[in-house]
């Protein structure tokens, strides 16, 4: 007696609820494998709803990847340096990994790698390093990648037969992850129904150039134009969390802008979707964009920069407008803008700290200018709630500002040159992390408690200051109002 065995998938990925784009674009690929009646299993690099978890990092990952592969008829691995590389950036490291994960990319029956993110210059052949990572590129069956440039560039840095290397659709297999409508997003979102809305979504790092969308909006609020920059840092380190602290203090000095930091579900994301305007992507490098894809499901026009492979990426679509620096992706921005919105002064540039300089540079004298506290999630207050409130919230922007500008305490840095103290810190951190978390949780909500009570109480006395002038100003036209029927009579 026979029986129809279905073809065994193993999936090796970042996996939901994971905050990760690789890991939403490996649950969609599954949900699609799924619905072709294959048997889809999920290996992950870290804790997930994958069905398996095994940290990929380093030999010893790959060396336990290999025990497993071949109970698979396809392995599909969606790579990233950071899942497979401890130390993408050390030669010996990334060699050693290399020669690592041959074993199990050998031993796979049947492997297709999904690249989102590489740097050809690790394939340089006149390097141990490049060898080996050309020997592993030349094991997989096929290499899939998103755009026709990434295809060339990859073929000429790895020396791979350009017979294996794949174009495929970075949205092939993407589905709507909400149902509401543009009025119902906007409701949900506390957005004006008549706003106009540029948004700007994903992870919060310096490559995204979410600071280049707020430069450029710079005076554009006028007629009830906004900008929302929407997502979370991705990772821990100390650069990320410092760039995310320079963005909000940046989206403090541009009316009309917001940062929304916090976790973003699938469903939320495509729900700002739904309720913009236009989508910016105003990145500084990229292979290929997600959140381009994710705003062709639903009719939304495009703003992008003209980096990696987003031109070929946008090549189908009429929607996408690209530029080639800030001018021209402000200029686009005012082109979209109705005719209402439209700017009365162009003087912004002179304004904002120049594209390349420190974020921080200028920005403290300006925050202590204007409003402090931070808009939710939900978004902004009514327009004309802010301007009348304008001294207020400056005065609780003035009190609270050092504070706010300190950055939240995470846990220690683990890296390292040298391998022997990085395993060393690795095993320190896992031993006391139970103790030094609760410190560290507490700590930050300390900070975050103190600074909403010097905000509350900077309020509360700046409002009565302002009742009690408002008061003298009503008694003074009285006064002087009774003179003259005084003098008449």
């Amino acid at each position: 007696m026979t029986t129809d065995r279905r073809e065994r998938v193993l999936m090796i990925s970042p996996y939901p609820p994971v905050r990760d784009g690789i890991a939403s674009y490996a649950l969609q690929t599954v949900r699609a494998l799924r619905r072709e009646g294959l048997d889809v299993e999920v290996l992950s690099p870290g804790p997930s709803a994958a069905h398996h978890h095994l940290d990929l990092r380093g030999p010893r990952g790959a060396l336990a990847l290999a025990k497993r592969i071949r109970d698979y008829d396809r392995v599909i691995v969606q790579f990233h340096p950071d899942f497979f590389y401890p130390d993408p950036g050390d030669p010996r490291s990334r060699m050693a990994e290399s020669l690592a994960l041959a074993l199990p990319f050998a031993l796979a029956r049947r492997l297709e790698v999904v690249v989102h993110e590489i740097d050809g210059r690790h394939g340089n052949p006149r390097r141990p390093d490049g060898l080996a990572a050309r020997r592993l590129w030349r094991l997989p069956e096929s290499i899939k990648v998103h755009t026709e440039s990434e295809r060339t560039a990859f073929v000429a840095d790895f020396g791979v037969d350009p017979a294996r290397v794949q174009l495929i659709s970075h949205g092939a297999d993407f589905r709507p992850h909400t149902q509401l409508d543009r009025e119902q997003a906007r409701a949900s979102l506390g957005i004006e129904p008549d706003a106009f809305v540029f948004l700007a979504i994903g992870f919060i790092q310096p490559s995204k150039g979410f600071d280049r969308a707020i430069r450029a909006f710079h005076g554009l609020a006028s007629g009830g134009a906004r900008l929302d920059v929407v997502g979370s840092v991705r990772t821990d380190d100390p650069d990320m969390r410092r760039h995310h602290a320079d963005l909000v203090d940046l989206a403090d000095t541009v009316e009309g802008a917001t940062l929304h930091s916090g976790y973003v579900s699938d469903e939320l994301f495509d729900r700002w979707i739904v309720a913009s305007d236009v989508v910016v992507l105003p990145y500084r490098n990229i292979w290929s964009s997600g959140v381009m894809e994710r705003a062709a499901l639903f009719d939304r026009p495009v703003i992008a920069t003209r980096v990696g492979g987003l031109a070929e990426q946008a090549a189908a679509r009429s929607d996408v407008r690209l530029v080639d620096d800030d001018v021209e992706l402000r200029a686009a921005m005012i082109e979209r803008l109705p005719a209402g919105n439209l700017p009365t002064t162009a003087s912004w540039a002179e304004e904002l700290p120049p594209e390349g300089e420190d974020l921080r540079a200028g920005l403290q004298e300006r925050v202590r200018q204007r409003a402090s506290s931070r808009p939710s999630l939900t978004g902004l207050a009514p327009a004309g709630e802010r301007t009348a409130g304008a001294a207020v919230v400056a005065e609780a922007g003035r009190r609270s500002a050092p504070l706010r500008r300190l950055p939240h305490i995470g846990p220690p840095d683990t890296n390292h040159g040298r391998r022997s103290v990085r395993l060393v810190k690795r095993m320190l951190r896992k031993a006391t992390a139970f103790e030094i978390d609760p410190i560290v949780q507490r700590l930050n909500e300390l900070q975050a408690a103190t600074v909403t009570a010097l905000e509350l109480e900077a309020r509360a006395a700046a409002e009565a200051r302002q009742a009690d002038g408002k008061g003298a100003g009503a008694k003074q036209p009285g006064a002087t109002g009774a003179e003259p029927t005084a003098a008449g009579s």
